[in-house]
């Protein structure tokens, strides 16, 4: 069985496919984060499109981010800090050109209803 991509050392069907696949809610900011690092590790783009907050989903591309999925090696993922609404993380991936890159985002989640949504996130240095 597949480990889950997100770190949990849970099998992917046990842990983010639940969310993924529809048949769960991620019950936290930090599960969606790991399901949505999940997404992209296995080209879910309608699951991140649907994850992403009404607010801020123009400014996400479906076309962009099943490239960007797809061109990219995803090596691991490593949550630095959640708090209720908020998930620290850097993924760390290797592009076509086999060169290692590490993306560093804190995120902002909200949470309507029953459902977690990503809103946006603050880049690399400007994290402190």
């Amino acid at each position: 069985m597949q480990n889950c991509y997100c770190g949990s050392g849970k099998p992917f069907a046990n842990c983010c496919e639940l969310y993924i696949s529809g048949k769960e809610k991620a019950p936290t900011a930090e599960a969606l984060m790991r399901s949505r690092y999940s997404a992209y590790c296995t080209q879910q783009a309608d699951y991140l499109v649907a994850t992403t907050h009404q607010s801020t989903r123009r400014y996400h591309n479906k076309k962009d981010i099943l490239a960007w999925s797809k061109e990219n090696s995803w090596i691991k993922l490593e949550i630095i800090a959640a708090t209720e609404n908020t998930v620290e993380f850097k993924a760390y991936f290797m592009d076509n050109r086999l060169k290692n890159h590490i993306h560093h985002e804190k995120s902002t989640f909200r949470k309507e209803g029953d459902s977690w949504f990503y809103v946006d996130g603050v880049f690399n240095e400007a994290i402190r």
